[in-house]
């Protein structure tokens, strides 16, 4: 019996993965970040930022590969505004903002240029980092994500339809208890990350509800097609191409505009869970392979 534990009680203590050391991030104008922040032991190493998805955190999404990415590179990984911890303002989400926050915090830890990893809604952001800060980008290793989000009418339809309803959902009792079930489905007992779903619905229900919502309209309106060719940085990327939520297409029509060559893991949009070990090697293998030309770029730049 741990001391937290009152003779009779049936409280366990929730079981964490393994979590780098978190900082908290001032940025005047902008508010107080949480974010992960592993320093390798080599200082020539780059430093990758992870730039997570709508409606996850930045532990939710990337702690299946915190470690191995540990092993090789320096990292920070940054909660979005209205995400897990991050800043709740009263101006509405945009990726705009987004990718500038990310850039401050980049600055603030002077830890630049970075490999920006963006999964999903990060990917956005990543790419939007790369146009709108240049000299903090060194390569881009965006992860089952698009170009664009609703180019067709049908894709239009359906967030203008899901949008309106996921406040209500989000705040709902019964969606807080179907999210349940559906996790612990996906990680069944034999999986080894099971232990860990007690945590993980936690950091699910840290986001503002508000926030996500609004979150959900700007991916919708998302659409670099007029500019990500012209982007000009080392890039790689993942697709899982049996994703339901982000279609393969979809994928690939964003590695062709940035000319990068493609890793594919067969795997739903929760690749990151699902096939953890997987993503793991895919990730770390992916941010290797761009980190000669990011070095080549960073050094032009700084000549």
């Amino acid at each position: 019996m741990t001391n937290d534990q009152q003779p009779g009680s049936t409280w366990q203590p929730i079981e964490l993965p393994w979590l780098p050391a978190a900082e908290i991030v001032t940025i005047a104008g902008r508010g107080e970040f949480f974010v992960r922040h592993h320093r390798h032991a080599d200082p020539s190493r780059p430093t990758v930022l992870l730039l997570h998805g709508w409606t996850a955190t930045a532990d939710l999404q990337f702690f299946t590969g915190y470690r191995a990415l540990a092993e090789r590179f320096s990292f920070v990984a940054i909660d979005h505004s209205g995400h897990g911890r991050g800043p709740r303002t009263e101006a509405a989400f945009s990726l705009e903002d987004a990718a500038d926050d990310a850039a401050a915090v980049v600055r603030a830890l002077d830890v630049d240029p970075v490999i920006a990893v963006g999964y999903s809604m990060g990917g956005p952001i990543c790419l939007l980092l790369a146009r709108r800060h240049p000299d903090l980008v060194s390569a881009v290793v965006p992860q089952a994500t698009a170009l664009e989000w609703s180019a067709s009418l049908r894709e239009r339809i359906v967030w203008r339809l899901m949008l309106p309803m996921m406040g209500t959902a989000l705040r709902s009792w019964a969606t807080a208890r179907l999210t349940k079930r559906a996790v612990i489905k996906m990680l069944h007992d034999e999986h080894h990350l099971a232990r860990y779903v007690p945590w993980m619905l936690g950091e699910m229900r840290r986001a503002d509800v508000a926030a996500i919502v609004q979150a959900g309209k700007a991916l919708s309106r998302f659409d670099a097609r007029p500019w990500a060719s012209s982007l000009g940085v080392p890039a790689a990327m993942l697709v899982t191409t049996s994703d339901r939520l982000v279609k393969p297409r979809k994928q690939r029509a964003l590695a062709a505009a940035l000319g990068a060559p493609i890793r594919e893991l067969a795997a739903d949009h929760f690749a990151t869970l699902e096939q953890a070990d997987e993503y793991s090697d895919a990730t770390v293998a992916l941010v290797e392979s761009v980190v000669p030309a990011a070095r080549t770029a960073a050094s032009g730049a700084s000549g």
